[in-house]
């Protein structure tokens, strides 16, 4: 069976819990409390299997796979059904679009290491931090809201009528959007789209506060 390395708020673990849910795959939950509270052993152990000693982390047999796309492809590649990716060529291109805008332009600015250093290296208070953060979401979400407008592919999901890997980025980044009190009112497509995901199953099931760890920390923690 599948382990999953996973951290109930983490989008990227988030992006990874939806996939596998869609296709319905059973895995393990593994829980990196241990490696967040700096526990030395579990943390050598850990960053033998992932040596940037973050999450998500994919065991399948004697692989490690990390980093949500790269997990999230390999799903797609060994359990293909149900496709997380259309059959056309240009609507496949569009829905990795999406997932890239979101994991490579909007999460990296505002991730919990980004979010520490902004405070502890460069003095930022919590309200310079949210602005930060909500410039560099507001940047992405604005593009994204257009293009999913502008593409001709949009249907009650990002691609039609169906989950696609853009939804599985898409519902995780709302969610982290919503935490830390950005407003979605400028964005009716994506509200729209997230609307349809989280009354889907698999999205429900990927909840956050439905992991197993979720009690294994304080809600009132910002990380």
């Amino acid at each position: 069976m599948l382990e999953l390395y996973s951290y109930y708020r983490s989008t990227a673990s988030y992006r990874v819990r939806i996939a596998l849910e869609i296709k319905k795959i059973p895995y393990l939950y593994r829980s990196v409390s241990k490696l967040r509270k700096g526990e030395p052993e579990f943390t050598a152990e850990y960053r033998k299997i992932n040596p940037q000693k973050l999450v998500p982390t994919l065991i399948d047999g004697k692989a490690a796979i990390t980093q949500s796309l790269a997990i999230v492809e390999y799903l797609e590649e060994r359990y293909p059904q149900p496709t997380l990716l259309p059959l056309d060529t240009l609507a496949r291109a569009y829905t990795r679009q999406i997932a890239l805008l979101i994991g490579c332009d909007i999460h990296p600015l505002s991730i919990m290491r980004v979010r520490k250093y902004l405070t502890s290296a460069i003095g930022l208070n919590h309200t310079e931090k949210m602005n930060w953060y909500h410039h560099w979401l507001g940047e992405g979400l604005n593009a994204l809201e257009d293009i999913l407008i502008n593409s001709g592919f949009c249907g009650s999901f990002c691609y039609g009528d169906k989950p696609t890997i853009a939804d599985v980025f898409l519902v995780p980044q709302v969610y982290n959007a919503e935490r830390f009190k950005y407003s979605l009112d400028p964005y009716p497509t994506i509200r729209k789209i997230h609307k349809s995901c989280i009354c889907h199953p698999a999205f429900i099931a990927a909840q956050p506060h439905l992991q197993p760890d979720a009690s294994e920390y304080s809600p009132e923690d910002e990380y």
